[in-house]
């Protein structure tokens, strides 16, 4: 505790909790948890110079507490000057993905893309729930990077930062849009998300599926309903991410189930049950990944562990450190997402009985590249007057 108070003056920060051994969060809402959003804070990213905090004037209201201000949803559209985003990390089963939205109002608190809100001056917090940014040309942008000379087809990868069907979506509509495209061009795609929304667009995915285009990932978490809303407050319930599933399986849409992520001490003791349900639903592939706390989702977490868990604090962050080599979080690639340790051997062993026990991941679904046919371009000239 001495040498983290020490470590804080060090830095000019003034609090240190001395319970859990990090900063105090000046941005935090008084203690008060905010209806339907997954953080209580709101601090500045890491890339601004000045970060603010609210100070008591010595106004006080009646019941000696000031009352939150409504948090609405702002969502800004945005011009991209591409859409079809690359990679080359070799322990992500893809090189090629599509993000409609930036941030996300699931408001799930454990989400590793919250600190790129941070990239846009804004916080990883509050604002990476409720400041959306939209990409409503997505679908004529991807149409003109599809046609691009020496495009080379691989399947894209869509909702692997942001979820493309999270409630924003019902309004803006851009993965129907998204998918006419990729069909009409034959392209492969894989998408993966938490939301019944996508059974809006089922009659398209059945038009892909016709020639082996397209397969879905439900990202199943809890089957505990009380965790579930206070973990992913704006995301489908447990029960109805099952249905989707479900109904996904049934139309023939080659399904599988992501428990992801992997809390230790808090829904570890879920995962035969979460892979037997996905199961019974239709499910076929399966696949696990540990929590992951970069950058400015380890207090984060930490703040809503200590908030909505505080008997569980200790033990989950012991065992998530044991499997990082001591830290909250561990980078290199292949480690990221599984961990070290007994812990985190003993976690894959369990993952691989169940699978094996239930028949999972018998047969990989290999989408087809077979069919692309890159759109036309549009190689008028352009008039001057």
């Amino acid at each position: 505790m001495a040498a983290a108070k020490a470590t804080a003056r060090k830095q000019g920060l003034e609090d240190v909790d001395p319970f859990v051994g990090f900063q105090v969060d000046p941005g935090l809402h008084k203690g008060k948890r905010i209806r339907g959003r997954g953080t209580r804070s709101n601090k500045t990213g890491r890339f601004e110079p000045y970060q603010t905090e609210p100070v008591d004037d010595g106004w006080s209201y009646p019941d000696g507490e000031e009352p939150l201000p409504p948090l609405r949803t702002e969502v800004q559209e945005e011009k991209a000057r591409t859409i079809i985003t690359r990679n080359d990390s070799p322990d992500i089963p893809f090189d090629r993905s599509i993000n409609p939205y930036r941030g996300c109002e699931h408001g799930c608190i454990y989400c590793f893309a919250r600190p790129t809100h941070a990239y846009m001056g804004l916080s990883p917090g509050l604002d990476f729930e409720s400041k959306l940014f939209v990409k409503p040309d997505a679908a004529n942008q991807l149409k003109k990077e599809l046609s691009a000379p020496g495009y080379r087809p691989r399947p894209i990868a869509i909702g692997t930062n942001t979820d493309p069907y999270q409630p924003v979506e019902r309004e803006y509509r851009l993965m129907p849009d998204i998918l006419d495209v990729l069909e009409e061009t034959g392209h492969p795609v894989a998408i993966v998300t938490k939301s019944a929304l996508i059974l809006r667009d089922l009659d398209k995915l059945k038009a892909l599926n016709e020639r082996n285009l397209v397969k879905v990932a439900l990202s199943v978490t809890t089957m505990d309903n009380r965790l579930s809303r206070a973990m992913e407050p704006r995301a489908a319930s447990p029960k109805r991410r099952l249905e989707t599933i479900s109904r996904l399986a049934e139309a023939g849409i080659p399904t599988s189930v992501l428990v992801a992520p992997v809390i230790p001490a808090l829904n570890d003791n879920e995962v035969e049950t979460i892979l037997t349900a996905a199961y019974e639903a239709g499910a076929r592939e399966a696949g696990t990944i540990l929590l992951r706390l970069p950058n400015e989702v380890s207090p984060l977490f930490q703040d809503w562990l200590l908030h909505h868990y505080p008997d569980r604090y200790r033990h989950v962050m012991n065992v998530l450190r044991s499997m990082r080599g001591g830290k909250d979080y561990d980078s290199r690639m292949g480690q990221r997402m599984k961990g070290t340790g007994p812990f985190a051997e003993l976690l894959h062993k369990r993952v691989d009985v169940v699978c094996r026990k239930l028949g999972y991941n018998t047969r990989r679904t290999r989408l087809s590249l077979k069919h692309f046919a890159a759109p036309k371009r549009n190689e008028a000239q352009l008039s001057l007057f």
